[in-house]
């Protein structure tokens, strides 16, 4: 499915090139959702401390720390309303959960809870467009940006391939739009699944 980002060339960007980018292109232009799709199940987050107590085994540090985000992240939403733009995310969830899922699924739920807009998908929704390989990790922005966000094999993010152009977006936010209105609402999944808390 690597085909859905078509042939047009992308730019690869070290970590610290692209976060500079991603901030530059965020909110710059109105009217535009932005849309993730999270596919990997297992990363590394060592700059992060809530996910640092939760590898250490401080499951109660690791929620405290995740709801001291809640006003950031009511911030972030309110920024994005006044830019007219949503953030939507496709995270697909596989069982048994990894340690990094049982904490990313406690940190989306509060993400949802303060207005992002997030569903959860399970494998078998996805396995007809892997049969190449898994997903990328996908994220748009503005009229015309996909980041194709990229690893190491250790699991830290190392920077993203940068494609502009708007028919690639649009490939991209269609068929992660697809998947969202198949998925089922953060929320609700977390309410009826034994995430640990």
């Amino acid at each position: 499915m690597r085909d859905l980002l078509g042939d047009v060339p992308g730019e690869r960007l070290p970590q610290t090139e692209y976060q500079a980018d991603f901030r530059q292109r965020d909110f710059a232009v109105d009217g535009y959702d932005s849309w993730k799709l999270e596919r990997r199940q297992e990363f590394q987050e060592p700059k992060d401390a809530s996910w640092r107590a939760h590898v250490g085994g401080d499951r109660t540090k690791a929620l405290e720390l995740i709801e001291s985000r809640r006003d950031d992240l009511l911030r972030l939403s309110q920024l994005a309303a006044d830019h007219a733009c949503r953030l939507l995310r496709v995270r697909v969830v596989e069982f048994p959960l990894t340690p990094y899922l049982e904490w990313e699924l406690q940190l989306l739920r509060v993400r949802a809870e303060c207005g992002e807009l997030i569903r959860v998908v399970g494998p078998e929704l996805i396995a007809p467009y892997e049969l190449d390989g898994p997903l990328p990790e996908l994220i748009t922005l503005g009229p015309d940006t996909v980041y194709d966000i990229t690893y190491d094999a250790a699991g830290l993010a190392d920077g993203a391939i940068r494609y502009v152009d708007q028919a690639t977006r649009e490939r991209v936010t269609e068929f992660i739009a697809r998947l969202y209105d198949r998925g089922e609402d953060i929320v609700d999944f977390m309410a009826r699944q034994p995430v640990e808390r």
